[in-house]
């Protein structure tokens, strides 16, 4: 009885620990994983080839630490696999160490950072399908710092895939639709609703911008998607920006800088409803942010930190009713809690939110959540264009009759204005 009462206790922090792309220590920032030298490359690398992926993580407790990783095989809906252990899907060592690290130098702010170039030669998945990287203290992964999601695709079934504006009079101005076709003869499918799962996402994003969807037809070697109400993505509006690769000069999305504080004091311009402005096109990063300096070497470890303000101005300037605010971007992993939430300041009639961030360039945007559908979405804030530019990544998972993990045995990632007339 002791023991299942132990369990029982317990069971809720194992599950906690598993959850992706989150920061367990507050001492943790600037969390990137990447395409090696590609910071908005999503980390996708292929089985058995030598592709590689950057890491990089700050620890503001500003000493040196036992860092080290593992790799968490999960299934297609991210649990944890729990048929297969660690030998099964990692070729070498399961745990790895950190040795690669460095003292900040120059910045004002005090801090570590430790970068790596994955996965090693002795530290490596073995067989396709999702991961959570798993970054932990002294050895001991209960002492969770920070996980990561990344992909190991073994490319079996080929997909084709075109976005559309879609043909019902209620989303043909404000949404876009995706329609693809997989071929699997490379796979052994007797039953395609049982063993093919299909996710889409929008800008790399698993909010609610991710869908999972069954096959509209099945005709002898090819699964077509085209049912007209599937995989319909509301279009958004382009990202917004802020520039914030040097603290000392003011770019366009300043208001005013405050260099004689510790942490340096940023007030970044009011952002504005822009729901009623008509759709404009600019070259965005889709959400994704930069670590860049115009003004320094390195700027891993030599870039400074400030709290930045920010400051969205509703229309006439009244808080949105049953509603929540969230400031969403790579740099807030789209969480939506306290740590995002825009705070409505009555007297100025704004939401306000201030953020602690590392020089370089970010680019994100405004969603509102209700109590009902607790669904993040933008048309109060920004609204939704068919036109807009999206990326849009197609993940196709497989599993045998005999499997027991999800293979990930498919990706193709399309642009919602590439090769497309008018555009």
């Amino acid at each position: 009885m002791r023991w299942l009462l132990i369990c029982l206790f317990c069971l809720p922090l194992l599950l906690k620990a598993q959850l992706p792309d989150e920061v367990y220590h507050k001492n943790i920032r600037s969390v990137k994983l990447f395409i090696k030298g590609n910071q908005a490359g999503y980390p996708i690398i292929s089985l058995g080839t030598l592709d590689q992926l950057e890491l990089h993580f700050d620890d503001m407790d500003g000493y040196a630490k036992n860092y080290s990783y593992t790799f968490q095989l999960c299934d297609a809906d991210w649990k944890p696999n729990t048929l297969l252990g660690p030998f099964d899907y990692i070729k070498g060592f399961s745990q790895q160490r950190l040795s690669q690290y460095r003292v900040s130098s120059i910045a004002t702010q005090e801090y570590v950072h430790y970068q790596a170039s994955l996965p090693e030669k002795n530290c490596y998945p073995s067989k396709s399908g999702n991961y959570l990287l798993k970054v932990f203290l002294n050895g001991d992964t209960s002492k969770l710092a920070f996980t990561k999601r990344l992909l190991v695709v073994q490319q079996l079934a080929d997909v084709g895939a075109q976005i559309q504006q879609p043909f019902s009079s209620e989303y043909f101005r404000t949404h876009q639709k995706v329609q693809l076709v997989v071929n699997k003869t490379k796979l052994d499918v007797l039953n395609p609703q049982q063993q093919i799962k299909t996710v889409i996402l929008q800008n790399y994003r698993w909010d609610a911008t991710m869908k999972m969807i069954q096959p509209t037809f099945i005709k002898q070697n090819t699964l077509e998607y085209n049912a007209e109400n599937d995989a319909l993505f509301p279009g958004g509006k382009e990202y917004r920006w802020i520039d914030l690769r040097s603290f000392r000069f003011k770019s366009d999305r300043i208001d005013s800088n405050d260099l004689t504080q510790k942490p340096f004091y940023i007030v970044a311009k009011p952002d504005g409803e822009r729901t009623t402005q008509r759709y404009l096109f600019f070259r965005d990063m889709n959400g994704f942010y930069e670590t860049t300096s115009t003004d320094l070497i390195n700027p891993w470890w030599q870039g400074d930190y400030a709290k930045v303000k920010f400051t969205f101005v509703p229309t006439n300037n009244q808080p949105y009713p049953n509603r929540r605010l969230y400031i969403a971007g790579e740099f807030t992993g789209y969480k939506y809690n306290d740590s995002t939430e825009m705070l409505y300041n009555a007297a100025a009639g704004v939401y306000e939110k201030e953020l602690f961030l590392k020089q370089g360039y970010y680019t994100y945007t405004y969603v509102t959540k209700d109590a009902k559908t607790n669904v993040p979405a933008v048309d109060q804030t920004d609204g939704n264009y068919w036109e807009t530019e999206n990326d849009y990544t197609v993940l196709i998972y497989y599993r045998s009759l005999s499997g027991r993990h999800d293979e990930l045995v498919g990706v193709t990632t399309v642009n919602s204005r590439l090769n497309r007339s008018g555009f």
